[in-house]
């Protein structure tokens, strides 16, 4: 199909439209032409304070560097700002940002900060993070648990009590406790339908694994918190994500609802590196494009309760992502396919790899790799 787009809105989706109607055009034949991608788990509060980590610190990074050369067009940062942050992550990155920047404010006041100010029970106030949510809601779209450890359920009661008051989503990532935290009691007593666990196919000794690492099937608790409503992100980071996990889910059937990054300085020059690489991992595992497509655009907007995102419809928003599937015989390889890994080291080879080749937020290209628009014109 064709797309014409007039300001920053679709107007118009048929089989053939002329060309010489638009005053800019982009040839996609041959390509995937989908949504502005969604990544639901990033960490954007980058800043010069180099003591305060992913909050106003140097583990975050700025969205516009990395996300339109990947198809991105929203991220939605992971509890990088607390309610008494967020004015200054809105400030300096939210209003500044080509990318739409969304956030899941941190339970913890001080938001991720690290050591001991993520580890503080006492700054997870529930009535104040739910109060600067409600008065920031064009941005706030839910509530972030994150890095607490401890075998406390305290910090998960909190976060809920604000997604309570608030009427949004709550994100839980465990820290880490021994011993564990039973993934059963979060997701049947304490998380409501609509609320994530990210990090699904993280497998460490400090938080207990979807999939049972003897039998290597998913618990069986698991497919019961999925009917009751419960969105399973990747979260993919850099040691919260293993094949060991992965690999036995998807085979089985049990998808991701949600695929997203936990891109910061560290993840995004590991094995997860990126959007697309994250994707296309999924591709080589055994999800078909479809559903990885989908889990990367319209699902994550759903989740976040900003439908108007995530799909190709007349009068949504013109973010627009132009995708090719590179196949495995341009690899220099004796296989012939494309080489994923692991942070463990394991590895997996595919015959497919997404790959960005034009980017258009609010009806502009932003990117393009290899000058489809025409006439090309330098974004300013």
């Amino acid at each position: 199909m064709d797309i014409a787009l007039k300001g920053d809105t679709i107007v118009n989706i048929a089989k053939n439209i002329d060309p010489k109607e638009g005053m800019q055009v982009v040839n996609a034949r041959g390509l995937y032409v989908t949504p502005g991608l969604i990544d639901i788990h990033s960490h954007n509060f980058y800043g010069t304070k180099m003591d305060q980590t992913y909050s106003n610190g140097p583990n975050a990074i700025p969205p516009d560097g990395f996300t339109f050369r990947t198809g991105v067009t929203t991220v939605v940062d992971a509890g990088c700002a607390g309610w008494k942050s967020f004015a200054d992550f809105k400030k300096q990155t939210i209003d500044i940002s080509k990318t739409r920047v969304l956030s899941f404010l941190n339970i913890v006041g001080e938001g991720m900060r690290g050591g001991t100010y993520e580890q503080n029970v006492e700054d997870m106030d529930a009535a104040a993070t739910a109060k600067v949510a409600m008065e920031n809601p064009e941005y706030i779209v839910g509530i972030k648990l994150a890095h607490y450890n401890g075998y406390n359920w305290t910090p998960t009661q909190r976060a809920v009590e604000a997604g309570k008051i608030a009427n949004i989503p709550v994100m839980v990532d465990f820290g880490g406790s021994k011993p564990v935290l039973p993934l059963e009691e979060l997701f049947m007593k304490y998380l409501r339908p609509g609320d994530i666990f990210t990090h699904c196919f993280g497998q460490l000794a400090t938080r207990e694994a979807i999939v049972d690492v003897v039998s290597g099937k998913v618990k069986s608790f698991v497919y019961e918190a999925r009917k009751k409503g419960i969105i399973f992100d990747v979260g993919y980071g850099g040691i919260s994500f293993a094949f060991s996990q992965a690999i036995p889910a998807v085979k089985s059937g049990f998808y991701p609802n949600t695929i997203s990054t936990d891109i910061h300085t560290g993840s995004m020059n590991n094995a997860m590196k990126d959007m697309l690489n994250v994707m296309s991992k999924f591709l080589a595992m055994g999800m078909d494009l479809q559903s990885v497509i989908k889990a990367s655009t319209w699902t994550p907007a759903q989740v976040i309760h900003r439908e108007k995102l995530g799909n190709l419809s007349v009068g949504s928003p013109a973010d627009i992502a132009i995708l090719r599937v590179a196949d495995g015989k341009f690899q220099l390889n004796d296989t012939g396919t494309f080489g994923f890994w692991d942070y463990t080291g394991t590895k997996i080879h595919g015959k497919q790899k997404l790959e960005a080749e034009v980017t258009i937020r609010a009806g502009k290209v932003v990117y393009d790799l290899n000058g489809l628009t025409n006439p090309l014109v330098v974004m300013k």
